[in-house]
C-alpha cells in the first residue's frame, strides 16, 4: 500500500485556509444573487450601461466564488454555500423591487466592500500559511477591485 500523503488535506493549515476562504465564497454567492436582482430592477437614465455592467459583475462573482470554493475542496474541506446558509450568513444593501440606477450602484458598491474586506482579511491571514490559497484570494481581490472601480466610476464626479 502506498504511503502517499497530500500536503494540506490533513494539516491544520487546511482548516485555517478554508476558514478564511469560506466567507469569500458566501459573500460572492450573495453578491451574484443580489447583483442579478439589481440587474433586473435597475431604472433610470443610465439603465442600459448599469444593466449590462451588473451582468458582468454577476458573472465575475460566480467565477470567483467557484475558484475559492474549488480551492477549499482541493484542501479536503467542505464548503456550505446553500441558499439557507447564504441567507443566514450574509446581508445586502440591495433593496427589494425597482431602484434608480444610482441607488443600485451605491448598494452594490457597499456589498462589494463587504466581500473586499473578507478577501483582504484572507490575503493577510493566508500569507505564509498556504500560498496557493493566498494566490486565490489575490486573484479574487483583483476582480473585486476592478468591478468596484467600474461601478464607482458611474458615481464619481
Amino acid at each position: 500500500m502506498s504511503d502517499t500523503q497530500s500536503t494540506l488535506e490533513t494539516a491544520p493549515d487546511a482548516v485555517v485556509a478554508s476558514g478564511l476562504l469560506a466567507p469569500i465564497v458566501l459573500g460572492l454567492q450573495a453578491l451574484a444573487v443580489n447583483g442579478k436582482h439589481a440587474h433586473w430592477h435597475v431604472r433610470g437614465q443610465n439603465f442600459f450601461a448599469i444593466h449590462e455592467l451588473l451582468d458582468s459583475i454577476v458573472d465575475n462573482a460566480h467565477a470567483s466564488a467557484d475558484l475559492a470554493a474549488e480551492r477549499i475542496i482541493a484542501l479536503g474541506m467542505p464548503v456550505d454555500a446553500r441558499v439557507e446558509r447564504l441567507a443566514s450568513s450574509t446581508s445586502t444593501h440591495v433593496t427589494a423591487g425597482f431602484s434608480q440606477w444610482d441607488d443600485a450602484v451605491r448598494a452594490l458598491v457597499a456589498d462589494l466592500d463587504i466581500v473586499i474586506d473578507d478577501t483582504q482579511a484572507a490575503i493577510e491571514g493566508l500569507d505564509g500559511v498556504d500560498l496557493p490559497s493566498h494566490d486565490v484570494a489575490i486573484a479574487v481581490m483583483q476582480t473585486l477591485a476592478k468591478d468596484r472601480w467600474f461601478l464607482f466610476a458611474h458615481l464619481a464626479e
